[in-house]
């Protein structure tokens, strides 16, 4: 990578896309950021308040459908970073259309401007989800690089296409690219509609916990620092048109038991626990397997499961003012979702 890149994050005003951007100015401080952004309502410029001045970091809010605005931005560009995603399984559900607009016809207008400008690398972001489900039973099996696809969600249906688009870019047009397919994030600046932080922000306001069904559903959990680390490593290396999976170093806990760590952690009781009507199609086990971007790239997390809670515990107490507004505004979709908890 040349020291003076110029990157185009991609919905850097998300949850992951904001940790990156913070991460990327503080370790590449040459480097410029151009942050493109529609401000859904995942989408926060409250998380990036402090490098706003920042010379060379600049926002756009604009869509990434808009071939226009994306040519116009693509020209000074050198590698393009692409987070901005619809990502909620529970708002696929309710809205799937979103999905595809976002996450498939998005897609496809980036990788036509990026193709046309000759970027040097094009990185995407997808999902381990697009993996399909794990069985329950089965405690060995994992999601690796060679896993088939087998989405199960709208959401994971749409980014599913994104990631073919992309290889099929590479193939066609010779585009170099790169895909990290990771397990679920968790950490600074994510919105309090997702299982860690809606449990942690309930918990401070002393609110019922919501847990689908029996909440013996298992994931894989990645503390979004080592992501961007993760991310980093991708972008530095001459591994181009490969797909690493990137996971933490979490065992498999079902989701009931994440609530009770956090609900200890915080000196809280499990009487706040809810249980509600589960997920339709709701996907039982996610393990991932991030061997091989360990023995081609050194990368391993850098915290345990319960050192990133404790990180993420602390921001969030430390954050109200971040948060507060975002659980206010999504008041109806709470309500919706979880049968007005």
């Amino acid at each position: 990578m040349k020291k003076n890149s110029t990157l185009l994050v991609t919905g850097g005003a998300g949850f992951i896309g904001a940790n990156f951007v913070h991460y990327w100015l503080n370790n590449y401080p040459d480097t410029k950021i151009i942050n493109l952004d529609s401000l859904t309502y995942a989408g926060n410029l409250t998380s990036l308040t402090d490098i706003s001045s920042n010379p060379n970091y600049t926002f756009i809010e604009g869509n990434i459908t808009n071939k226009e605005l994306v040519n116009k931005i693509m020209d000074d560009v050198d590698i393009v970073v692409h987070f901005a995603a619809e990502s909620h399984v529970d708002r696929s559900i309710l809205n799937p259309e979103i999905f595809l607009e976002t996450n498939v016809m998005g897609t496809h207008v980036l990788l036509e401007s990026a193709v046309r400008n000759k970027i040097e690398r094009f990185h995407h972001i997808s999902t381990d989800e697009v993996f399909g489900t794990l069985s329950l039973e089965d405690l060995n099996s994992k999601f690796s690089e060679n896993t088939p696809y087998d989405p199960r969600s709208p959401y994971s249906a749409s980014k599913a296409a994104s990631d073919h688009l992309v290889r099929a870019y590479g193939e066609t047009y010779n585009l170099k690219y790169s895909i990290t397919n990771c397990s679920n994030n968790y950490g600074e600046f994510q919105h309090p509609e997702k299982l860690i932080p809606l449990t942690i922000t309930n918990l401070m306001e002393d609110l019922e916990i919501p847990v689908y069904g029996d909440g013996m559903q298992v994931r894989d959990w990645l503390y979004v620092q080592d992501h961007c680390k993760a991310i980093d490593m991708v972008l530095n290396s001459e591994n181009t048109d490969k797909t690493f999976v990137v996971g933490g170093l979490n065992e498999d806990i079902p989701n009931i038991e994440i609530i009770k760590m956090i609900i200890n952690l915080m000196g809280k009781s499990e009487n706040l626990i809810k249980f509600v009507k589960d997920r339709a199609g709701h996907d039982k086990r996610y393990s991932v397997d991030w061997s091989n971007i360990k023995e081609k790239l050194n990368w391993t997390p850098s915290v345990t499961f319960e050192e990133g809670l404790q990180k993420t515990i602390d921001w969030y107490k430390n954050n109200q003012s971040w948060w507060k507004p975002l659980k206010n505004d999504s008041k109806d979709f709470f309500l919706k979702n979880y049968q007005g908890r």
